[in-house]
This record gives C-alpha cells, structure tokens and sequence, in this order.
C-alpha cells in the first residue's frame, strides 16, 4: 500500500498533517462527512477527492465553486507529485510521498573517492575561477542554458521535500542535464574532521546492477577546498595527474568539474560532475570539449545556492529543535504541576479514609472515598483532553439529540456546581431537530466549556451559569450557549484563551480544555464564539451545522423524511 500525506501550510488547519493511503478514496472539503475536512469558507462542501490509479495518487476536483490549483493553476484534474502545492480556497497544502513511495535513486554508494600519489599542480588545470570571478566571457545560448538551470535550481531550493539529500539530488540532476554530463555527485564535508561523504548521486541513463563505481580524485576536491576555486579539467589521458598506481582514467574519464560549495561562513564540500565519451568519439561527432568554461561559471553559481540551501536548512532544523525542546519543557511543567495537584488530593482523600478505618468512622470514609473519586474525574479529564487535542479523528457521525447530549453534561458538572456554591441552569431549547453528529465529541467541548464557566464564577457572590441549546433555522445550525456572570474577560485576551496552556486559573487549569472545545468544533464544521467582556460576564457560543445531505442516507434518517439544502 502506497502512502502519502498533506500538510496544511496556509490556512487555519496550518501545521496540521493528513495521512493518506492508496487503500481509500480521501474526500477534501468543509462538509463534516468528508476524510479531511477544511475550516475555510472559500472550500466547497465535497470540493476535491484524491485517489491512487495504482500507480500514482490522482486528484480531481468535484465540481467546486471557486476550483482546485495545483502549483498556481486551475486543473480538474492532476497526477501529484512529491512537492506539488495544492490550494483549495484559501487554504494551501504541500503533498508529500512517504519515503517508500518516492522513485528510487542511485546510491551514494556508487561514488569512490581515490587517493592520488600527489597534489594538482596549476598547469594541470585547464581553466579555474574564483568563486566571486565574473570576467569570463560567455556565448548567448550559454548565457540562455545558464540562466534556465539557475531558474530551476531556484525553484526546487523553495520547494518543501522531505529531507535535504532530496533537494541535493533534485540540484544535482538539474545540473547535469543543463551540462550534459554522465556522471556527477554532491560531497559534503563532515562536521568533524576533513572527510568527505557522498550525498547524492547521479549517473545518464539507468544504474545497472555491478555498475562501476564513480571515483572522485581526491587530489582534485582537495585542491579545490584548499584553494576555494572551482576546476576544470579538459582530457584525462594527457593529464599526469591520473597516471598514478591508482589512475582513473581506466574508468573512462574525460573531462570533471569540480566546484566549492561555499556558504556564508564555510566551504561545506563540493559539486563534482565528469563526462566519460571516449575522445575518438568526440572528434566524430564534432564535439572536442562538452564542458565550457561557462559550464563552469554556471556550476560555481549553482554550488554556491546549494551551500547557501544546506546552511538555511541547518539553520531552520535548529530552530525548529530547539522550538520543540521549548514545547516539550513547557508541556511537561503544565502536565507536572497539574498531576501534582491531582496526587494531592488523592493523598488527602487516601489520609482520611485509613483514618476511618483506624477509627471505625463510616463518616471519614466517605469523605475521602469523594475526594478520591473526584480526583479520578480529573484524571479522566485531563486524559480524554490530552487524546483529543493531540489526534486528528474524523467525527463518528449518528444521529443524536443534541438536548440529550447537553443534559449529560448538566449531571456530571450540578456536583461541581454545588460544591462551588454556583447555580447551574439548563434552558432546553424547543423544535431542536435530530442531528448528525460525534455525541462523544460533541460532549467533551460542552463539558469543558461549562467546567471553565463554574470555574469563572467560584467564589463570585450569587456566581450562576446558564447552559442553553437552540436551533438556527435559517442557518441550519446547531446551537450551544454557556453563559456565566463572572468577572469576564478583556477583549484583548479572547484570542489567548485558545492557545494551549493559556490558563487564568492557575493551579486547576491545564490550559487544554478550551482549545480542545475548539477542535472539536471545527472538525464538525462548527465554531466557538466569545460574548461579553469585563464587568459583564462571559458567553461561550458553539454552533455547527444539523447534518449534510451528501452522507449516503441521511435524508431517511432525518425526522419526517426533511431535507436540507446543499452548496456547492
């Protein structure tokens, strides 16, 4: 089974992935139904759908309002390719092939770097440039072919791939076809030490099995990072420099291009391309030298982006590493400090039941039996929180009673309520429809939401929360309102609330259950909304919409047969 994922680069889903197998057909759009569902406005309700052929992952558009771009152009219909950028609505994804999908490439293993008997003498050059040299005149279709590889060079620098090998490969062989050479390979540096290791590899044509090896003149490359110049060397057979013990002219060599791969600070190796067309051959087909001193000019340039490539890309690593241990000590000291409060109480509550027992007090039991099941509830919470807010899931869609569903949450949370002294009221709306959607899913955010709420108000003098669903006919949607009379929250901070951690209530808060409220709603197609501010208490809205007539059957689940109306 073949595999692929889509990552959400732009958009309001941005840095969320989506698994893709070839064993499924994967939907794309705003609908709740669909496999990878969209919170963007612009994106139709089953906007695009992506399939494997057997061969390769094909999307299609169904017939969207505003189209589907691939790379910037509209097309119904597209073979992806690994890199390729997808845009539904405002929202652009980036398609990657799983490693085992990519095609394959030749092995570094191919590439020999052969120790010369002695350093590379100047006279044995026939052309070298400085890195910074712009005197060398050029022929205009040179200049043309030059500019073209530089182009496209640029372009796959700024393509998203999965590692750099990919994008060292991909430059790779752009430079050879631009040169028309047989043979060539990326070496780097070794962060410690002076060795140099093949990164890609690229031959003409197919590698055959038991292929010869590609050597590499140490001498060469060691010139050339000595000296930082790049090389070129015109006929192997009249260059001493490969008549040693251990000559490559053997292996066909002609001519080589060697170049420095120069970054801002440091050479970090170098780019290596040779031909091996026999000389008698050459004279027949009129053609005395394939590789240019523009060749090289144009290698320099191209060695230089790719140095320039490798630096960037350490850099970004670096800072995305040192993000995540950020990340990773910033989740650990939330979850640390709030179990340590959760271990608290289940000491507590363990205290005074072994004094019960010790004293024979059914009364001190039963004390600490509800502190310690309390204290299970908070375990269970923050779990289920933790689940949700770390997985994508596709909502398992039934037919449910969203006033039943609220009315769970009202008994679970009256015993919290009561212990905070705040009044807990529950409006049950009228002519609410039957609807599909997750009930569990559903559950979990009007919890969360409605514990924030008597949280708010603990300690507030008459403190009161309202929970009350309703139905928006002419929007055809689902309404939840938990509405509180505590202190409220400043208009500036609204945003915040919603990041996870982001918690004002100190010790009891984790800071992940708004946050999973919100995805929770999203991934139905719904919203959160925030009403009120400071002095006037705080009003959580969660809406989303009844059903969707694209799922097989719903309009015979629906009561009295109703049907509602689709976009496009």
């Amino acid at each position: 089974m073949f595999r692929a994922s889509l990552l959400v680069i732009n958009g309001a889903n941005r840095g969320t992935r989506y698994e893709i197998a070839s064993d499924q057909d994967t939907v794309i759009g705003r609908s709740v139904g669909c496999r990878l569902r969209l919170d963007d406005s612009e994106v139709s309700r089953q906007h695009a759908r992506i399939s494997h052929s057997g061969q390769d992952f094909v999307l299609q558009d169904l017939g969207s309002a505003n189209g589907t771009r691939v790379n910037g152009h509209v097309l119904p219909q597209r073979i992806l390719c690994n890199g390729d950028n997808l845009q539904f609505g405002s929202t652009v994804l980036l398609f990657q092939l799983a490693e085992e999908a990519h095609p394959p490439v030749a092995s570094v293993d191919q590439v020999r770097i052969i120790d010369d008997s002695r350093s590379v003498n100047a006279s044995e050059i026939v052309q070298s440039v400085e890195i910074d040299e712009t005197t060398i005149p050029a022929a205009a279709d040179d200049q043309k072919h030059g500019l073209e590889l530089l182009y496209h060079v640029a372009e796959e620098l700024v393509t998203p791939v999965h590692s750099l090998d990919e994008v060292l490969q991909r430059i790779l062989n752009l430079a050879m076809q631009a040169i028309d050479a047989d043979r060539g390979c990326v070496l780097l540096k070794d962060p410690v030490g002076v060795d140099l290791t093949a990164i890609a590899f690229a031959r003409r044509g197919a590698t055959m099995p038991g292929a010869p090896q590609m050597p590499v003149s140490r001498s060469i490359t060691d010139y050339v990072l000595r000296h930082g110049m790049a090389v070129r060397t015109s006929d192997a057979r009249v260059d001493d420099r490969f008549h040693s013990g251990k000559s490559i002219v053997t292996s066909g060599i002609r001519e080589a291009i060697c170049a420095p791969m120069r970054g801002r600070a440091d050479l970090l190796g170098v780019l290596y391309l040779d031909t091996t067309t026999p000389v008698e051959q050459a004279m027949q087909e009129g053609v005395c030298s394939r590789l240019t001193d523009e060749h090289l000019r144009t290698i320099v340039t191209v060695a230089r982006q790719a140095a320039l490539a490798i630096e960037s890309r350490q850099f970004q690593d670096a800072m995305l590493k040192a993000e995540r241990f950020a990340a990773m000590g910033q989740t650990i000291a939330v979850l640390s400090h709030h179990i340590k409060n959760i271990l608290q109480g289940v000491r507590g509550g363990s205290y005074l039941i072994r004094m019960g027992l010790d004293e024979h007090k059914d009364e001190l039991i039963r004390q600490g039996w509800g502190i310690v099941e309390r204290n299970q509830t908070r375990i269970y919470d923050l779990v289920m929180d933790m689940l949700n807010y770390s997985k994508e899931r596709v909502p398992v869609l039934k037919l449910e009673d969203v006033n039943r569903v609220v009315s769970e949450v009202i008994e679970l949370a009256a015993t919290r309520a009561e212990e905070c002294g705040v009044k807990l009221e529950y409006r049950q709306g009228e002519d609410v429809p039957l609807a599909m959607f997750d009930a569990e899913g559903i559950h979990r955010a009007v919890l969360n939401i409605v514990s924030n709420a008597i949280d708010a108000v603990d300690g507030v003098q008459f403190g009161a929360v309202v929970v009350q669903t309703g139905y928006d006919k002419a929007a055809d949607m689902l309404l939840v309102a938990v509405s509180d009379n505590g202190p409220g929250i400043p208009e500036d901070q609204r945003a915040a609330i919603f990041n996870v951690f982001e918690s004002s209530k100190g010790s009891r808060g984790t800071g992940i259950g708004l946050p999973v409220s919100r995805k929770i709603l999203r991934e139905h197609g719904g919203r959160v909304r925030v009403e009120g501010g400071p002095g006037q208490g705080t009003r959580f809205v969660l809406s989303w919409p009844r059903g969707n007539v694209t799922i097989p059957d719903i309009n015979s689940l629906l009561p009295n047969n109703r049907t509602s109306e689709s976009d496009s």
